[in-house]
């Protein structure tokens, strides 16, 4: 059955657009309309394309607010991290993601890519259904209406040169590499809502001569692979120290980058690393809120993307999960950086913010015909917003000025209210406090 939208503004792939009508049939665009009369559904203030989620770690959301009493670092920070991995099982998994997923869906995010690498239980050993927090994921986010890709995560070592894993780790290791391909071959998550990617965690936690593996295991399948990569200085040196080079020459020689590859932060990569990465068609994706939360540093956004990378962004950490903010940050770091403004124009920010395809999801993120219909309702008479010119919004907006999503073609979001998942944030707060206490 055919339905069309009417939107007062929306954002087309050359910019905003007034009086579009949007004709959807079967969750997909089936034809767009410029200077439409006004019929149909009525949306008003600005129409966006479902932002996407490319990094995510959904438990993390329980750390939100309580790791800034002492000051220091990432490698702090990680240690609170590590405790709360210590806390988490299936269930809390389920409701922890439940309701962070809940909230990306209010913000606009219509597509996650989760970097999944808790696996097994506290003591390292397999749940009797070996991917029990995998499915955990995939049911939350079914409940919830968005769509998911399950990024399994290799992971097994302690540090670059094969330290021995802190015995936290444990639940993120399945020994070897080819122990790892079993068992990401072997996870079917049976539902049309998600898709399945492979992620080498970091240069720190995968040796050199297993990173082929997981290549070979995503190319195999043609499915995105992830890795975390130059997110802090500590990690360039010691991979210099070990391999005489950096982490992303050192995935680029293990065959990784390719238009399916996304490199995860590369806060600190160098004007040769962007040169890697842009050649070879690879993504970037920046996390900019969580870099800032944590004083990681700020990437070199624009440097990469003049080199060819495509870049992308992520909630990661949960500490914010705003798209705006991110799209915000990546401009504003810039400006910053280079007392100077206008780095990148609202269509750059949109189509980082909108990048679907690093998570396997390619025909979503466009307001065109056979595109996905996955649509965000901003509104322009806000506090924030009013007065802005529609192509100013991903500049001036914030999540709060999300009033609707649509997510093929289903309506999750209407006037600021999930329509599946009553009271999210109680049910954030329970979850936190579930996995805090």
């Amino acid at each position: 059955m055919s339905q069309t939208y009417w939107c007062e503004h929306a954002w087309l792939p050359d910019g905003p657009a007034p009086a579009v009508a949007l004709t959807v049939d079967d969750g997909r665009i089936s034809a767009v309309t410029r200077d439409a009369p006004r019929a149909g559904t009525v949306l008003t203030g600005l129409v966006l394309p479902g932002f996407a989620n490319v990094h995510s770690h959904a438990f993390h959301r329980a750390l939100r607010g309580r790791t800034h009493g002492g000051g220091g670092t990432f490698w702090t920070w990680r240690d609170r991290m590590y405790r709360l991995v210590e806390r988490l099982d299936p269930d809390s998994c389920y409701r922890i993601a439940r309701a962070v997923f809940a909230e990306m869906l209010l913000a606009g995010y219509t597509s996650v890519g989760e970097f999944h690498y808790v696996h097994h239980d506290r003591a390292g050993r397999r749940y009797a259904d070996q991917h029990a927090m995998a499915h955990a994921l995939v049911s939350a986010a079914g409940e919830v209406g968005i769509k998911l890709t399950v990024l399994d995560t290799c992971y097994l070592t302690g540090g670059i040169g094969g330290e021995r894993l802190d015995p936290v780790q444990y639940r993120f290791s399945d020994g070897d590499v080819d122990a790892w391909a079993a068992r990401a071959a072997a996870f079917d998550p049976g539902a049309a809502h998600v898709r399945v990617g492979a992620a080498v965690h970091s240069v720190r936690a995968v040796p050199a001569e297993h990173i082929p593996v997981v290549v070979a295991w995503s190319r195999e399948r043609a499915v995105p692979l992830h890795a975390h990569v130059s997110e802090q200085r500590a990690e360039n040196q010691a991979c210099q120290a070990a391999y005489g080079r950096s982490p992303v020459q050192l995935l680029a020689e293990a065959g990784a980058l390719d238009e399916r590859f996304v490199a995860v932060h590369a806060t600190h990569a160098s004007a040769l690393d962007a040169t890697w990465l842009g050649s070879s068609d690879s993504w970037v994706c920046l996390c900019p809120t969580t870099e800032q939360d944590l004083g990681d540093g700020t990437g070199p956004a624009r440097e990469l993307a003049n080199a060819g990378a495509r870049l992308s962004v992520g909630s990661d950490s949960q500490a914010v999960v705003d798209p705006f903010a991110e799209l915000r940050s990546m401009e504003m770091a810039e400006r910053l950086g280079r007392e100077s403004r206008g780095h990148f124009t609202p269509a750059e920010l949109i189509g980082a913010g909108t990048a679907h395809a690093a998570i396997g999801w390619p025909d979503t993120g466009r307001l065109e015909q056979g595109s996905r219909a996955d649509l965000v309702r901003v509104t322009l008479d806000s506090p924030r917003t009013a007065g802005s010119d529609p192509a100013g919004v991903p500049l001036c907006a914030s999540a709060s000025d999300i009033r609707d999503v649509l997510v093929d073609g289903q309506w999750l979001v209407r006037e600021g209210e999930h329509l599946r998942v009553a009271d999210p944030a109680a049910r954030l707060a329970a979850a936190v406090q579930e996995v805090t206490a």
